[in-house]
């Protein structure tokens, strides 16, 4: 059916971001711009050059409109594995798009001079695995952060990318001047068995003209030099540490130029899941939101741009959109999201984007984005949290019925958990579970769940039903529902 022009395209809003009077938003069918404060959408699943490419991330630069976007793309053997297809960027609002390709690697590329060194790099000649999770930018420059493919940057809009080299796990620091001897390498390749984690890149945020804020697999990493020096915090090297190592997200209040990460448990039994920021530019650390798993962040600013006054910290998570006035000391919740017109609720609690605007009156727009559905609230500054006017937009047609897959693909039960997605052609009562090679029950996700029409997503933490860590090798996953024939899919467990 003809997706309507006053809703997104897809209930599952991956990203959120607001600039220049527009609301765009990365979804998993497409990008989806608003210039009327959502009154009306354009969306760009199916037209060129996005063809039916998901959105991994949106990001907004001196009038420029920026995506990452990818794909899933099965392998030999049956294997799902997500799969980078590079970048789209308009300078004209969303009228006429350029693609650039995933940047990879030729076979050749192996060396990287850094300073007084030569880098040893592993070539990434593949878009497989190589998918751009976030975009930031600094004076000209546009950095991407991509899991096999690193962190990299471009000073020419996209027409070439330079890798960039941070710290192995082994150093907390990097400068060119350093006698260095390590391979720039995320995964055990052809330079030895050792694989950085510091090298598997997840996101990233622009401070300033030359400062940069990088999280990986090991923690976040600093450069006040466009990405040249870095330094790197992480949960044993500090004493006011982050809570985890797996670093999501990152976020920057314009305000007071903190510095907002989703820091998830990775490897030491002392990390946990939770918010971290700094005030001091990395320095000290402090904690909040513990045991969440936090996917973004945004920010309700006070005063006028750019010197304002105070803001709003939020954080979606798995488990509610969260708000805090007081650095993290507090944090509040709506009690409810549905539309004030129709009652319409958001039927979820799995949130992953946020973003707020001020409107001419001196109100606010404050955006959520979830799962299951994309809802705004209407708020002017003098009253209570989250009271005012909800609408909520949930698309009126969805991905196939008949199709499901898992993401990430592989996946390391000890840094990640795996989501599974599914659409319903109706509500049901879901039931999903995890098999063995040979066929055997290991995991029941969920049983006679109540789920609702359209776009699902469910997780699996890698763990059979006495909350073990299963062993590395190939799951097969089967969902029922009670509208529809049962669903396969295969996960790779690769710890």
């Amino acid at each position: 059916g003809k997706i309507s022009p006053d809703t997104p395209a897809s209930n599952s809003i991956q990203d959120i971001t607001y600039a220049d009077n527009m609301v765009m938003l990365g979804t998993s069918l497409g990008l989806s711009i608003s210039k009327d404060d959502g009154e009306n959408w354009t969306n760009y699943y199916e037209t060129s050059p996005f063809g039916n490419d998901g959105i991994i991330s949106v990001g907004y630069d001196n009038g420029t409109i920026w995506t990452t976007t990818g794909k899933t793309t099965e392998v030999e053997g049956g294997q799902q594995l997500p799969e980078g297809t590079g970048l789209k960027y308009s300078t004209d609002g969303g009228i006429n798009w350029t693609a650039i390709p995933q940047p990879i690697d030729d076979p050749g590329d192996s060396l990287i001079t850094y300073g007084i060194n030569i880098i040893r790099a592993l070539p990434i000649t593949v878009g497989i695995n190589n998918i751009s999770y976030d975009i930031a930018f600094t004076k000209n420059t546009v950095w991407i952060s991509s899991f096999a493919g690193g962190l990299r940057k471009s000073r020419d809009m996209g027409e070439t990318w330079e890798r960039v080299i941070l710290p192995p796990d082994t150093l907390d620091s990097i400068k060119p001047t350093d006698a260095l001897n390590f391979a720039l390498q995320p995964v055990a390749g052809a330079f030895g068995p050792d694989s950085w984690l510091n090298h598997r890149v997840f996101s990233v945020v622009g401070a300033g003209d030359s400062t940069l804020y990088v999280g990986t697999a090991d923690g976040i990493n600093k450069s006040t030099d466009n990405g040249i020096s870095w330094e790197k915090f992480n949960h044993s090297n500090q004493e006011n540490a982050i809570s985890g190592n797996f670093v999501v997200a990152l976020g920057h209040d314009l305000s007071d130029n903190s510095i907002w990460a989703a820091t998830w448990k990775a490897n030491d039994l002392s990390e946990f899941w939770g918010v971290s920021y700094t005030i001091d530019g990395g320095n000290n650390w402090i904690t909040t939101l513990s045991n969440e798993h936090a996917h973004n962040f945004g920010f309700k600013y006070f005063g006028d741009s750019p010197n304002y006054t105070s803001s709003h910290v939020f954080s979606a998570t798995d488990n509610g959109i969260f708000r805090s006035a007081s650095m993290g000391l507090t944090w509040v919740q709506p009690t409810s999201i549905k539309d004030s017109k129709t009652d319409v609720p958001i039927l979820t609690n799995i949130f992953y984007s946020t973003a707020s605007n001020q409107l001419n009156d001196g109100s606010q727009y404050i955006w959520v984005g979830s799962k299951n559905g994309l809802a705004r609230l209407h708020e002017e500054n003098d009253i209570d949290f989250w009271e005012g006017d909800w609408k909520v937009y949930l698309a009126s047609a969805e991905s196939k019925i008949d199709e499901t897959f898992a993401f990430p693909n592989p996946f390391s039960p000890v840094l990640e958990q795996v989501k599974i997605k599914y659409s319903l052609i109706a509500d049901s009562e879901v039931t999903i579970r995890i098999m063995d090679f040979g066929m055997n029950l290991v995991k029941v996700i969920v049983q006679n769940a109540i789920r609702y029409k359209g776009e699902q997503f469910e997780f699996w933490n890698g763990t059979n039903e006495v909350r073990n860590i299963v062993p590395n090798g190939v799951y097969f996953y089967r969902i029922d529902s009670d509208t529809s024939e049962p669903l396969f899919g295969k996960i790779m467990v690769l710890r």
